[in-house]
């Protein structure tokens, strides 16, 4: 009986070894071809605080860290990216920030993913 115990118990470790190294624990993404596992390692490897993650219709969606700041630090982030592209900050307004550029208008939406991550969605004329 002590065996099947060990047993199970050594098979519920593996399992949940293998949930957290595959970021089963985090939510899942509104994007459909990429895991968040994927998501993270592609932030990890960048050399950016802001990493592009997919592209989706005329959108492209990008992950930042929020850290123990909140979302400040993320939209921070993503004004210097975008302002990088000639476009000015104009305000926030929700979960959205505005940039205006030669009497055109860009709006970037982000969403609180997880408590360290925050995505971003951008129109892809922005370049």
């Amino acid at each position: 009986m002590k065996k099947v115990g060990m047993i199970l118990c050594l098979f519920i470790a593996v399992i949940a070894v293998f949930a957290f190294v595959n970021k089963f624990h985090y939510p899942s993404l509104p994007i459909d071809d990429t895991s968040a596992k994927e998501a993270i390692d592609i932030l990890k490897e960048s050399e950016n605080k802001i990493a592009e993650i997919a592209v989706e219709g005329d959108s492209i969606w990008y992950i930042t860290r929020s850290g123990n700041k909140g979302i400040s630090v993320a939209d921070e982030n993503i004004k210097q990216m975008i302002g990088s592209n000639g476009w000015e900050f104009k305000e926030k307004d929700g979960a959205g920030l505005f940039f205006e550029k030669d009497g055109r208008r860009l709006i970037a939406t982000t969403q609180m993913w997880t408590e360290n991550y925050v995505l971003v969605k951008i129109p892809s004329n922005f370049k």
